[in-house]
């Protein structure tokens, strides 16, 4: 099961799941429908038809979890290495800015390690980690309000595209608009 803001289910999660799929079995030999069953247990009813069958097929080793769908690219020990690797800086490694980008750091595990990560994927990992992107706490010293505000009325209306006016429309093609 994977979910929209990436990775699968943790270990911990993985074992909190089977733990519901056993009393389930237990529920099962207990002679309990598969409602009754989706209500206590708070999840689905297609789900429990689903560790009814496999039940029935293969017992309760057929609701035993079979661990990750895949082993992460990078072990832990690899990360560890890449850790230290980020700790030394960008500057270290060739870039002129103490800045690391997703884009730096796939070119490091490239070099590293000779692994292809995608930038979401490089994300992904670093924030099931512990990372975090980081963000200015206060705005620049250098930063010049005025001279901003001047550019936004006088420069910025010329940068802009027109825009359209807006106009009565008909969504049929067959038929012109009404005015």
């Amino acid at each position: 099961m994977r979910y929209p803001q990436g990775g699968g289910l943790t270990p911990g999660r993985q074992a909190f799941r089977e733990r519901i799929r056993m009393e389930a079995a237990e529920r099962f030999g207990a002679g309990a429908s598969n409602a009754e069953v989706a209500k206590d247990l708070r999840v689905s009813v297609r789900s429990v038809q689903r560790w009814r069958r496999a039940w029935q097929n293969t017992g309760t080793d057929g609701l035993r979890s079979v661990g990750p769908v895949s082993l992460p690219k990078l072990s832990e020990k690899l990360f560890a290495v890449l850790e230290q690797e980020l700790a030394k800086g960008p500057v270290a490694h060739g870039w002129p800015d103490q800045t690391w980008t997703l884009a730096r750091i796939k070119t490091l595990i490239g070099r590293r390690f000779h692994k292809s990560f995608t930038l979401s994927g490089i994300s992904q990992m670093l924030r099931r980690r512990g990372w975090s992107h980081q963000v200015p706490a206060r705005r620049a010293v250098e930063r010049d309000d005025v001279a901003v505000a001047g550019w936004v009325k006088e420069t910025f209306p010329h940068v802009e595209a027109p825009r359209r006016r807006s106009m009565p429309t008909s969504f049929l093609r067959t038929r012109p608009a009404s005015r």
